[in-house]
């Protein structure tokens, strides 16, 4: 699956790289709609991802990926057969939260630097901050899509900035459809 499927913006764009942004793109988008069915697929593209994302040395978003399959086991069971009701984090778990992460990342940084990863602060960043958020949208909360749009953002700059263009346009597209999701599990709180 590592065979070149067609070339874009002067890079090779692999099946499997184009398998991983497909299921992934689908997770999301279902995810939007607070649907259980979001699991399986999200599960799926994070073992493609998983992969991928180990051959390009970018480590912490492999360990990212099993991180997903297991949250998406959890979700699955988690979430009722009707879907997600979204609820919100309290202003004390915000501030915990964003601590946590700030922490996090700064352990992890280093860690990344020593073991000679393709990014460290971005990467750190972005699986902690999936992590936060991944944890959020299991618990149902609407504060999830504001923390995927952060990471989103950021992550996108790191695979453009490392040239896997066809990730990067993922992410960014991942950033308008977490900006929807925002919107819809809102609109859903006022109901």
């Amino acid at each position: 699956m590592s065979s070149t499927l067609f070339t874009a913006w002067g890079y090779e764009v692999s099946i499997l790289e184009f398998v991983a942004a497909l299921t992934s793109l689908s997770a999301v988008i279902l995810g939007t709609t607070k649907r259980r069915i979001t699991w399986p697929w999200w599960a799926l593209s994070s073992v493609f991802y998983g992969v991928f994302f180990y051959q390009v040395d970018l480590f912490a978003s492999a360990a990212l990926q099993i991180i997903f399959v297991i949250a998406a086991i959890y979700g699955w069971f988690g979430w009722a057969p009707t879907g997600a009701v979204p609820g919100n984090v309290s202003g004390r778990g915000r501030l915990i939260i964003a601590i946590a992460t700030i922490l996090s990342v700064s352990f992890l940084a280093p860690v990344l630097s020593d073991i000679g990863a393709a990014a460290t602060w971005t990467d750190a960043f972005v699986l902690i901050g999936s992590l936060t958020a991944q944890l959020m949208m299991i618990y149902e909360k609407f504060e999830t899509w504001i923390v995927w749009v952060i990471v989103d953002v950021v992550a996108t700059v790191q695979y453009l900035l490392l040239g896997y263009y066809f990730t990067a346009l993922l992410y960014g597209i991942f950033t308008v459809v977490a900006v929807v999701g925002w919107k819809r599990w809102h609109d859903s709180l006022s109901h």
